[in-house]
């Protein structure tokens, strides 16, 4: 027995789902196997090169090696909401709309803390990001699942949560465009979740950090958009799969003041906030990153043209994605998620993601992510074709 036993709530975790991938990735890669990692969602491109000038020079600045505030330059802040404004035509206060943060993980991760209390139920869309769950046990609250199916375009059926866990609901937690299913929603849903919302008095958190990586040329909206939105939503927007910027940890979070004032109390107990020099280059990203957009969105378009096919060909249904850089696929007859996952990585070299690890109704599904140049896709595909299922 451990003489410093690890506390309830951690005790009370599911393992982190890439924390265990990566444990299996070194078993197979020890025995000497070339691996293609299709697993985890970070880019596999640099940073543009624009944003990394920036970024060199605001790290010279002797200003920006001091203690950050926690809520954000007001010139990031201003570059957030103008972003906003630009792209989705909502208008945001910079000064008390908009917070900045260590990457959108963080502030999804501590909202909780800021609005549940033990005992309350938080509505939390399955399969889905682990953080929600998470956070909203750490808050000490009671996830109450919100199944995502196929046959209903992955959008939660509002209607089927029991009265009893909205009872004591406080959050709905959403996600579009989606990780994992890569679904988006439209305005009519946004519109269901909004009035569902107002019905049972709920706080809308929506995870909005792949509305830039979209196909087809059909842009993902902000629940924003909608008249009335910004009276109990808050939105978590993050530059890392925008821009290729995952290590530089920099998003923000806008939407209602109270909410956002409430995530802010958080922080100032719990973080001192993002490095300024890193809103700085931020804020370059902001202002000038449609001339890099286009091309990350081109290039994962052309990835998933060549995933689609040469999937379909091997058997297989994969959902064809909307937006985000993740292919969400049904695994073949006679497998689960995790023996379909462990057998592409045992005998193929292929590293996965398996659905159940998002959740109960992901079982039966895996992920791919499209992080890897076309030829590894290309020669994943032929892997995948010589072991065979």
């Amino acid at each position: 027995m451990s003489r410093f036993p690890l506390s309830r709530r951690i005790q009370a975790l599911p393992p982190y789902l890439f924390a265990e991938l990566d444990r299996k990735k070194q078993e197979v890669r020890a025995r000497g196997m070339d691996i293609i990692d299709l697993g985890v969602g970070d880019p596999d491109r640099p940073t543009p090169k624009f944003i990394v000038d920036r970024m060199k020079r605001e790290a010279m600045v002797p200003a920006n090696h001091q203690y950050p505030s926690y809520e954000g330059l007001p010139r990031f802040r201003d570059a957030a909401a103008r972003w906003y404004k630009e792209r989705f035509g909502v208008s945001l206060d910079p000064g008390n709309e908009v917070v900045a943060l260590i990457g959108s993980k963080e502030g999804i991760a501590h909202f909780p803390l800021a609005f549940v209390n033990p005992g309350d139920a938080v509505l939390v869309p399955d399969p889905g990001y682990p953080v929600y769950h998470i956070a909203t046990m750490f808050a000490g609250g009671t996830s109450c699942f919100m199944p995502l199916l196929r046959e209903n375009r992955f959008l939660p059926e509002l209607d089927r949560i029991p009265s009893r866990a909205l009872s004591k609901a406080k959050i709905l937690f959403l996600n579009y465009p989606n990780n994992p299913t890569s679904a988006i929603a439209d305005r009519k849903f946004y519109r269901k979740a909004l009035a569902f919302a107002e019905a049972h008095d709920l706080i809308v958190a929506h995870d909005v950090a792949y509305t830039e990586i979209y196909f087809d040329g059909v842009k993902p909206m902000s629940i924003l958009e909608l008249p009335g939105a910004k009276k109990r939503c808050i939105e978590f927007h993050s530059l890392s799969k925008t821009y290729n910027m995952t290590g530089w940890r920099i998003g923000f979070a806008v939407g209602n003041p109270e909410l956002v004032a409430g995530l802010g109390k958080v922080k100032t107990n719990v973080d001192s906030g993002v490095f300024q020099a890193i809103q700085g280059a931020a804020i370059e990203a902001l202002e000038r990153g449609e001339e890099a957009t286009d091309g990350i969105r081109k290039t994962y378009q052309e990835r998933r043209d060549v995933l689609l096919p040469g999937l379909r060909a091997l058997g297989l249904s994969p959902v064809t994605p909307a937006a985000t850089f993740y292919v969400w696929i049904p695994v073949p007859k006679g497998y689960t998620s995790g023996s379909f996952c462990e057998h592409l990585l045992t005998k193929a070299g292929i590293v996965t993601t398996p659905g159940n690890g998002f959740g109960r109704s992901g079982e039966g599904y895996i992920r791919i992510a499209l992080t890897k140049e076309k030829g590894r896709i290309r020669e994943a595909l032929e892997r995948m074709k010589k072991v065979g299922f």
